[in-house]
């Protein structure tokens, strides 16, 4: 049966320019897929703002709703994969780039984008945590399951006040990580220690002779959300059997490094997906997150407006404005 619901539509004018407005639509112009959720609690990423605002590398095909995350109760689901009334959470594949996203009170996706609510965590935090937290915990899990432990010496994460940066510091510190948080931004020293961060240091810190074809041994393990110098600098700084995970980009895709970090030290370097990473990984970090939150500060981390205040909010984000999770309330 349809039913109409309220969504945030972007427009593509015939001058190529994008208006965005809050309006009525139908579940059935919502695309094929098994599964049907009422959302509950959406995300502003910066993925979402660029959508928003017609980026074609994020969205091509308008109208269009933007929102890569979304939690909710499941209306519908025609393979059985999910019951009505179960708690979900669907975030990556397609959802709010060319399929229409979480700023909508209904989706339809196919039932295996989705994640049954781990117990512990609500639709709000998950939505706090959103693809920055899954990406975070796909990094933390994937240095504990190197076998990295909290006993082994501090951990570097880089890009420590981007959103995978600073919840990978909180679930870091929460698993009892000592954790050594590295930001360009200098007036974040507070924010960061607050996060759980025992040390903050500078950029230029970590990538002080980072020329060198190998460095002082400093890090047990790394998170680096940023690449290029700053992860051949944390590569290099690895201390024995060291574990780097990489996850950006914003400081090049590049890689200028040599072996030796790898062969005289044991090194190893694990790229980390949250696009396409498979299901049983997918469920594992969603499970890590739930058992290693900090509910407290998950809410001082976050804002939560409504459909009405993302207009306010994207502006916000594509000036760099935004430091805190936006959670959207549906």
């Amino acid at each position: 049966m349809s039913e109409n619901f309220t969504a945030l539509q972007v427009n593509r004018n015939e001058d190529k320019t994008f208006t965005r407005r809050i309006v009525q639509r139908n579940s059935d112009d919502l695309p094929a897929g098994e599964l049907l959720v009422r959302v509950q609690y959406s995300s502003l990423n910066y993925k979402d703002a660029l959508s928003a605002s017609g980026h074609p590398g994020v969205t091509r095909n308008f109208p269009h709703t933007p929102g890569i995350d979304a939690a909710g109760q499941v209306v519908s689901c025609s393979d059985g994969r999910f019951q009505p009334g179960d708690k979900v959470i669907v975030t990556s594949y397609d959802l709010g780039m060319e399929t229409d996203g979480g700023f909508g009170q209904l989706i339809r996706v196919p039932s295996a984008w989705a994640v049954a609510l781990p117990d512990g965590l609500s639709l709000k935090q998950s939505m706090i945590f959103g693809t920055a937290g899954l990406t975070a915990a796909l990094s933390v899990t994937a240095l504990v399951d190197s076998g990295l432990t909290p006993d082994q010496g501090p951990v570097l994460v880089t890009g420590a006040t981007g959103g995978v940066g600073s919840l990978a510091v909180t679930v870091l510190t929460r698993a009892g990580f000592q954790v050594t948080a590295a930001t360009g931004k200098n007036s974040e020293t507070d924010y960061l220690k607050r996060l759980g961060a025992t040390n903050v240091i500078s950029r230029e810190e970590v990538t002080a002779n980072s020329e060198r074809p190998m460095l002082k041994p400093l890090w047990s393990g790394v998170v680096d959300c940023v690449g290029g110098t700053m992860l051949e600098a944390a590569i290099k700084a690895c201390r024995y059997d060291g574990v780097v995970t990489c996850c950006g980009l914003v400081g090049s895709a590049d890689l200028n490094l040599n072996v030796f970090p790898f062969i005289l030290r044991g090194v190893r370097l694990i790229g980390i997906d949250s696009a396409e990473c498979p299901m049983p990984r997918r469920l594992h970090a969603w499970q890590y997150l739930a058992e290693n939150k900090d509910a407290k500060l998950l809410e001082q981390l976050s804002e939560e407006i409504s459909l009405e205040g993302l207009e306010e909010k994207i502006q916000a984000m594509l000036k760099g404005q935004v430091k805190r999770r936006v959670v959207v309330r549906l």
